[in-house]
């Protein structure tokens, strides 16, 4: 799947530095559709969870406050070059993806 989410993680001195971007829509539910005049439904992601080796490394709670095809960057201790770890996100519509990278 992963076809939402594009990865790179890489390790240096101890620190691994991971930087992700996602396409998702990120509607607030506040627009209006400027055709037809309608409020345009809530379509955000609710929860984005990285993994190191079964151990969650970092977690986000969002709303619909985040803009269109959010990036995100972070770091973490404990990784190191080879190891796998995995990227996934929740929607407040129940879809979700994930995709796994290989720590450069």
């Amino acid at each position: 799947m992963a076809k939402s989410i594009k990865i790179r993680a890489k390790e240096k001195g101890g620190v691994t530095t991971v930087k992700a971007l996602m396409t998702h829509p990120m509607e607030t539910g506040g627009r209006k559709d400027k055709k037809t005049g309608k409020t345009i439904p809530a379509h955000f992601i609710q929860e984005v969870v990285c993994k190191h080796k079964g151990n969650t490394v970092m977690m986000a709670e969002w709303s619909g406050g985040v803009s269109k095809n959010p990036y995100i960057s972070f770091k973490f201790s404990g990784a190191a070059k080879g190891d796998d770890i995995e990227l996934g996100w929740t929607d407040n519509t129940g879809k979700s993806d994930s995709m796994t990278s290989k720590i450069k």
